[in-house]
């Protein structure tokens, strides 16, 4: 373990700095998912509020912007830089949170460009074009998101499974000793 207490103060820096960079793309997606709205004369308007999965997307994205930034600055506050656990569950919850809001978004898009022939949905993005193509740099953004949570969520696993040491098991040539 001592080669790994070298990297320690470098693990601190990139997790503070992973931190810092996520969050301006959540807000990004945010922003432009909040403001997407195209109207159609055919069809009419189309928005950000008529979407379930768009709105699930810009909550979790606000609430991992809110958390990387609270943990970020925490991570240099002596007093909470000790709750390795909490920053670990809390990293790993938010990252399944935003695989499944990217999820939502993949399929959100794909359903607007394919359609669904089987339940009788038409595709929309020929009919609202700009709307479907901010969503696509709003998904570009989040997929940056989520890689960075996931590193995160990686490097908080580290930093508390380090500090035990693996389970002991017993060498092949220890047990024929043993055996014979």
């Amino acid at each position: 373990m001592g080669f790994l207490d070298a990297d320690l103060p470098r693990l601190k820096i990139l997790d503070f700095s992973i931190r810092l960079l996520l969050i301006p793309f959540n807000l990004a997606s945010i922003w432009i998912a909040v403001n997407n709205r195209q109207n159609n004369i055919d069809y009419g308007e189309l928005e950000f509020a008529d979407f379930i999965g768009l709105k699930y997307m810009v909550c979790v994205c606000a609430v991992s912007a809110g958390y990387a930034l609270f943990a970020a600055v925490s991570s240099w506050l002596r007093c909470l830089v000790t709750k390795a656990w909490i920053f670990f569950v809390a990293d790993q919850v938010l990252a399944y949170l935003m695989v499944t809001s990217l999820a939502t978004i993949v399929e959100f898009l794909y359903l607007a460009y394919k359609g669904d022939q089987v339940v009788s949905w038409s595709q929309a993005c020929s009919s609202y074009g700009k709307f479907c193509s901010r969503l696509k740099i709003a998904l570009s953004l989040h997929v940056i998101a989520v890689g960075c949570f996931l590193v995160l969520a990686v490097i908080s696993a580290f930093r508390v499974f380090r500090r035990y040491n693996p389970p002991f098991v017993p060498s092949k040539e220890g047990e024929q000793a043993a055996a014979t």
